[in-house]
């Protein structure tokens, strides 16, 4: 019952700008006839002594609505925040990068991204991406919308070019780079401690983490890891 009662007053608060449009709403002209006053009509609708519709108090009335129109914002600001709202994709991996955009800027998980390829001198490259801190950084409209290739870059959490045997490996704010480790390459995650081992023979690529591949027409390989972070209580 309680939750019915709330589904109506999310619906008054959405057909009615103010709260004098909601109380004029439910007076009558009999009311008007009777009281001769506007302001005492209100004053009775909102009493609860008449009017055809459910009792809400100004306060409450108010709260709802702010509350409304936070939620209102929230979702466009949220559409207007997502670089691949709007667009249509057939890329798989554009398909794997879209679906994995809200959580990546909401902080409830940080994907690494490996990608190999060649990169614009026809050099073969790899690298692995922290994909959260990549969003934040740079504008991935122009990636989704097909006028960029995401590559790998020297300033990402790892990078390495096969032809001229360059590497480089750099901390994010979202992980450290572990390269001296006996395992191999590890990335440790810097709010939950946890590692996230991207060794593909590694039966586990660490807690809370899970390995993508994705097959891409454009890309020679590319590998998924989502980390899913648990704040610690």
């Amino acid at each position: 019952m309680e939750e019915e009662g709330a589904g109506g007053a999310d619906n008054i608060v959405a057909d009615f700008n103010t709260y004098e449009e909601f109380l004029d709403f439910q007076i009558k002209p009999i009311d008007l006839y009777y009281l001769e006053d506007e302001e005492l009509a209100r004053q009775v609708v909102e009493l609860g002594y008449r009017g055809s519709g459910e009792v809400l108090k100004r306060e409450e009335f108010e709260a709802r609505k702010q509350a409304a129109e936070a939620s209102r914002l929230s979702k466009r600001s949220q559409q207007k925040t997502l670089a691949h709202s709007g667009k249509e994709i057939n890329d798989p991996f554009l398909k794997a990068l879209a679906m994995r955009e809200e959580g990546n800027r909401s902080g409830k998980m940080t994907s690494i991204i490996f990608i190999r390829d060649k990169n614009a001198r026809d050099q073969e490259i790899s690298g692995y991406i922290d994909y959260a801190h990549r969003l934040k950084t740079e504008d991935f409209e122009p990636y989704f919308s097909g006028k960029k290739k995401l590559l790998p870059r020297p300033s990402d959490l790892s990078f390495y070019n096969w032809e001229t045997q360059t590497s480089t490996s750099n901390p994010t704010p979202n992980y450290l780079v572990m390269a001296d480790n006996a395992k191999g390459l590890i990335f440790k995650n810097k709010r939950d401690r946890k590692k996230v081992d991207v060794d593909p023979k590694a039966p586990s690529p660490g807690d809370n983490t899970e390995r993508t591949i994705i097959e891409s027409p454009k890309y020679i390989q590319i590998v998924i890891y989502d980390h899913k972070t648990r704040r610690k209580t």
